[in-house]
Parts: structure tokens; sequence; C-alpha cells
């Protein structure tokens, strides 16, 4: 009798007599994370850390995401918003503000895109009315927001507005910007013509240093003065920028590219992949999640390809109207997208300078939507 009592006991412990058939779904949909990121190569450097994370925190009895370490990591960087501000501290070293700088009007390009955020929302509050969702106002803006393609800004707005639906927003942020690639040049072929796509744009001017070092500061102040809820994103973006730029933070510079994005990017992923508990992540409004996301990113595209529809028939100077798919955000995948897809059509027109302009515009544009929602909704 006390060897069976000993072995049922030493049975009740293991992972095996405790799993529930939602943790082996979230199981098996952690391993296609991991398998899209390897395989596929859809922004491994997220996927991957997500996926195993995901796994993690399905496992029965450890409570890893709860107690355990995951949940611990969670609170300290995502609860907190450290993580995606460090992110963007790390973009802003990254990117190069230049395209813009020498071409303004492209950042209309980057602000069409995020009709896709709001759009969104209204869509999200439609499902609640007919539809049976139960998505309160502040859950729409976070799951609207992944229109704009930008992980940490859905993930700091979800943090703040809707942290119980963080992980399907995470999820479904870091896969349509994983699946650029796939989504976006279908939406190109069918909004512009051949000969449009064909389009080629002359050569955009010399940017100075000083410009260049003056443009961070310029747009904080503006967002100081006018959307003081989106400074913490839009400063971290700005900050990382100013010290690329200045000449003088070499250290500093390439230590936010390099180690500290890398070190946040692997702690970011884990903890996002612990909100893929079962309880948490199986229901019917996680379904909505993905296929609002997916309505978002797409409104987005095409909102910016028919701007730049417009503005090519307007301008005297000709525009391709593939750049205005960049104004997503999702840097630099939309903006590589775009060149590979007019590439296709002339092989000699190299768009993917010009598609940065809207590329960059479309990351402010996104962390100052998630500022207004903030405003509105917090």
């Amino acid at each position: 009798m006390l060897i069976s009592d000993s072995l049922y006991t030493i049975w009740r412990s293991t992972g095996l007599a405790n799993f529930t058939i939602g943790q082996v779904v979230m199981i098996i949909v952690g391993l296609v994370l991991i398998w899209l990121g390897i395989k596929k190569g859809f922004e491994p450097l997220l996927l991957i850390p997500i996926g195993f994370g995901g796994i993690l925190a399905n496992i029965p009895i450890a409570d890893i995401a709860g107690m355990g370490f995951l949940g611990l990591i969670y609170d300290f960087g995502i609860q907190t918003s450290i993580f995606p501000l460090l992110i963007f501290m790390g973009i802003g070293a990254m990117t190069d503000f230049g395209p813009l700088i020498a071409n303004p009007k492209t950042a209309l390009l980057g602000g069409a895109a995020q009709f896709g955020i709001f759009s969104t929302f209204f869509g999200a509050l439609l499902l609640t009315k007919y539809l049976g969702f139960n998505f309160s106002l502040s859950d729409a803006a976070s799951i609207g927001i992944i229109g704009g393609a930008d992980g940490p800004t859905a993930i700091f707005l979800a943090s703040k507005l809707s942290p119980q639906l963080l992980g399907a927003i995470a999820v479904a942020a870091y896969s349509y910007m994983a699946l650029v690639p796939i989504i976006q040049p279908p939406i190109m072929r069918v909004l512009t013509t051949k000969d449009e796509r064909k389009i080629e744009m002359k050569q955009l001017r010399h940017v100075s240093k000083k410009e260049k070092i003056i443009f961070p500061i310029i747009i904080f102040i503006i967002c100081i003065i006018l959307l003081p809820d989106a400074t913490p994103i839009i400063g971290m973006l700005m900050f990382g920028n100013l010290i690329k730029e200045c000449g003088v933070t070499d250290r500093l510079s390439k230590t936010a590219q390099n180690e500290l994005i890398n070190i946040v990017t692997i702690l970011l992923g884990l903890s996002i992949g612990s909100r893929l508990q079962a309880d948490k992540f199986l229901k019917l409004e996680t379904l909505g999640i993905i296929l609002l996301g997916l309505a978002a990113f797409s409104i987005g595209t095409a909102s910016g390809v028919i701007l730049a529809k417009i503005m090519n028939k307007l301008s005297k100077d000709k525009i391709n109207p593939l750049i205005g798919a960049a104004g997503v955000s999702a840097v630099p995948m939309a903006a590589r997208t775009v060149n590979k897809t007019g590439l296709k059509e002339n092989p000699n027109n190299f768009i993917l300078m010009h598609a940065m302009g809207p590329n960059v515009a479309g990351v402010i544009g996104s962390a100052v939507a998630a500022g207004v929602l903030l405003a509105l909704f917090s």
C-alpha cells in the first residue's frame, strides 16, 4: 500500500499527469512559432524567444509564468514598459532619418498608413456590438495599434490599456511584421498598375550632419508640446537617434544598437511568450484580435498606397505608389519588400531609400497614434 501510494504521488507530480488539452495546444503553437523563425526566417529574433516562452508558460505545476522567473521578468520589463522603451532606443540608434528629412512629404504616407489603426478600433467595437465579443474601448484601442506593424508600440499600449490581451496582441503584431513579404505584395499589385510600379524616382538630396542632429531634437520638442502621452516612446526613439548622429557618443550608440537591444529582445520575447498561457490565450477574443490585426495591417498598407497614387498625380516629381506601403513601419522589412516588388517590374528601379522615408515616418506615426489612444482611454 505504501509503495502504491508513493508511486501515485510520483505520477501526480509529473507533467504527463497534469497536462490539459489547452496546454498541449499552446505548446504546439509555441513550436510552430519556433519553426517559423528557424525554417522560414520570419522575425527569428523574436518569434523564437516568444515561442519558447510560450512553451515554458504551459508547463504544468511549475508555474513558470506566474511566480516563476518568466513572471518576474514580465513584471519588471513589460508591466513597467521598460522593455518596449529600451527597444525604441535601440531602434532609434539603428535608424537613419535622412530619407525622411530629404523628402519630408513622405511623412504623409507614414501618417496615411495609420488609418488602419483607427478603422480597426471601430471594427473591434462593431464585433462587440453585433457578434458577442467583449472588447472595451481600451481593448479596441490596443487591438487597433497592431495596424502600425510596430511590435514595441503594440506592447507598450497593450500593457497600459489591456494587459489581459497582451499575449494575443503581441503575437499578432509580431506575426504580421514577420509576414510583411507575404501580405503586402498582393495588396500593392491589386492597387497599382504595372506602369506605376515601374516609376523611377529621382535621387534624394544629400542630408547634412547638422540636419540629422537637429531633427530628433525638433521632433521631441514638438511631441512634448502637442502630445505629452507619446513622449516616452518618441523620446526614447529620438534619444537613440541623437546618440547615433551626434558623433561624440559612439560607445553609447553601439551599445544601444547591439548589446542592449539584444539582451532586451531576449527578455522581451520570453516575457511575451509567458502570456501565451492556455487559460488566457484560448478564447474567442483571441481569434477576433488575430482577424482584426490582419484587417488593420491590410488597411494600413492599402491606405499608404492609395495616398501615394494621389500624390503621384498631383506632384511635379514622379512618385512610385509602392512606397506608400512602407508607411506601416516594420522597419526595414516593409521598405525592403517595396523595393523588391518594384525591382520585379523594373530591374533598374531601386526605390529602397525612397521607401525608407515613409517607413521611418510610420514608426513615428504609430508612436503618435499610441499616444493619442493612451490620452483618450487611459
